[in-house]
């Protein structure tokens, strides 16, 4: 078992998960204004900070992503938030691309940046306490998206970026998110799926990574959220399940799914049912940013000094996440 194989499974095993908390300052800031809270660097840290000290971090939380900004802060309590993390036996990860850009050639489509400097932000990320890296490639579905062009593109990016990573001791997150917007069905997801995560892989092999050292953080398999089709989770499970069967080679530790535009109790559903059909070897477990954190979010800015309330309400959240992770989520358990 190679070293980065045994970081995987640390981050993956026993239903624990990952919490997204890699917003950058834009997106936090919209975040927090939208609750009617000033984003200054001390609340992004402060509401952070309660998350990161939760007993729901021990419990559930195998590995938290943080945005470059977080990471080099020092909590209330005088810790690194890298070593505050860690203190729960939590695995500090890094969100190492800089956004989607317009795709030169296809403009109405993305390509994520970041691969510049790159291996000198890694060590630094290292050095400063991470273990892990996400990078995230965006793909739109139309008629005519995703391109070839973007799936090859993004597909080669994200392969370098994990070369590089796995250069530095760290486990790459590798993320091809094929968005929910617009009137696409379920069965268009899935091909489109299917095709982008397809492409992902042969460029990691083409470009010699360690799969077994790596977590794939897709999408799941559902209808555009414009789209009349109403599909039930037992059907998101079968349609995620073969896209996953099809496109992800056996050497892969486990999978970490985005919870997209879905709800919070729709992300938890869906991955319980996933759970409950899995017969691979993966790991089926969540990477979530809103689904673990907006309950939360909402309950902090009523008083963002109710540290113990705030981390109630995150910690039912990470509880129900693991359940799922484990498919022994029922419905009535979020009433408790």
């Amino acid at each position: 078992m190679s070293e980065l194989n045994k970081i995987a499974l640390r981050i993956l095993s026993n239903g624990r998960g990952i919490l997204a908390a890699d917003e950058s300052t834009g997106t936090m800031t919209k975040r927090l204004e939208a609750i009617n809270v000033p984003s200054s660097s001390e609340n992004r840290l402060l509401f952070r900070e309660t998350l990161f000290s939760s007993e729901g971090m021990k419990n559930c939380i195998g590995g938290v992503i943080l945005y470059d900004e977080t990471i080099k802060q020092i909590s209330n309590s005088n810790k690194t938030i890298p070593h505050l993390i860690s203190s729960s036996d939590t695995i500090p990860g890094i969100k190492v691309d800089t956004g989607a850009k317009v795709l030169a050639g296809s403009p109405e489509e993305k390509i994520t940046e970041g691969l510049d400097g790159l291996r000198e932000r890694l060590k630094e990320y290292y050095k400063l306490g991470a273990r892990f890296t996400k990078w995230r490639g965006v793909y739109n579905i139309s008629n005519k998206y995703p391109s070839k062009l973007s799936i090859h593109s993004n597909a080669h990016a994200l392969a370098r970026y994990a070369a590089l990573v796995q250069e530095c001791r760290m486990v790459p997150i590798i993320e091809p998110e094929v968005l929910m917007d617009g009137n696409h069905s379920a069965e268009d997801c899935l091909n489109k799926t299917s095709e982008v995560i397809k492409k992902c892989f042969e460029q990691l092999i083409f470009h010699n990574i360690d799969l077994t050292g790596i977590i794939l953080k897709p999408n799941m398999i559902l209808p555009g959220n414009e789209s009349a089709e109403r599909v039930s989770s037992e059907d998101t499970a079968k349609l995620t399940l073969k896209c996953l069967k099809e496109n992800v080679p056996t050497d892969v530790p486990g999978i970490a799914f985005l919870s997209g535009g879905q709800t919070e109790i729709q992300a938890t559903e869906n991955l319980n049912m996933i759970n409950k059909h899995n017969d691979t070897n993966f790991i089926m477990t969540y990477s979530y940013g809103r689904a673990l954190q907006q309950s939360a979010l909402k309950f902090w800015s009523k008083d963002i000094k109710n540290i113990q309330g705030t981390q109630e309400v995150f910690n039912h959240r990470a509880n129900m996440s693991t359940l799922a992770a484990q498919g022994k989520w029922a419905e009535e358990l979020e009433k408790k």
